[in-house]
């Protein structure tokens, strides 16, 4: 049956493709990816030899009612993104949105994506949890902080190694040295890492060893227990 299938794909490890991810890639029509060249990888590594177009945050606007119709003819199509579960800081909202407004049926598999494990490796409370993404670059970026400040569930980013010190330099401002913070990096592959402390002794580690690879950062909430 014609849908949209939303594919998460592996955040470091390969082995943690699924089968069932594997085969809907194999046997849909078209594979939008956002690299072509980073999905070709994975494909040439499982044996997929379905076509893939180019679908990212640049072109994502243009192409959505060309694939809204193309999938309303007859075809099934997935979306997959560079690493993780499509639409979680990654193009796919706009597809999916546009694809259920038209009653199309879209389905997303379970899969990898960064900030679960993250956040169940912190040691912080994950019974209720608020994920963030990305902070503002500039415009909105102090407002944003002063809010979450008095947020009391316990909070995820995610963050580039080239902002990481701006940010958790914000934590200490915003939140106080002492809020727990937990920074994941590198998740899945051969340098995975975790550090926990408060957020200057996090803060202080990475000024003075600079981060790489990608980041999760899980901190406490106000109050915290």
């Amino acid at each position: 049956m014609a849908r949209l299938y939303i594919v998460p794909t592996p955040i470091g490890n390969l082995g943690d493709m699924t089968f069932r991810a594997v085969e809907i890639l194999k046997n849909a029509d078209t594979v939008l990816a956002e690299d072509t060249r980073t999905s070709g990888k994975l494909f040439k590594h499982f044996g997929i030899t379905t076509s893939l177009q180019s679908h990212h945050m640049h072109n994502e606007h243009k192409t959505v009612d060309a694939i809204v119709s193309r999938i309303a003819g007859g075809e099934t199509i997935a979306l997959i993104s560079d690493a993780g579960t499509p639409a979680i800081s990654d193009p796919g909202f706009l597809l999916t949105r546009a694809c259920l407004k038209q009653g199309l049926d879209v389905e997303c598999l379970p899969g990898a994506t960064a900030f679960v494990p993250a956040l169940v490796n912190s040691g912080l409370p994950n019974d209720r949890f608020v994920f963030e993404g990305f902070l503002p670059a500039k415009k909105g970026r102090q407002t944003r902080l002063k809010a979450l400040a008095e947020e009391t569930r316990t909070m995820i980013f995610y963050e580039s190694p080239y902002k990481l010190i701006r940010t958790l330099g914000d934590f200490v401002t915003f939140f106080g040295e002492d809020r727990p913070v937990s920074v994941s990096r590198e998740l899945t592959k051969l340098y995975e890492e975790t550090l926990r402390g408060t957020a200057i002794e996090i803060l202080a580690h990475f000024e003075e060893k600079p981060p790489k690879g990608e980041i999760v950062i899980v901190v406490g909430g106000a109050g915290g227990r």
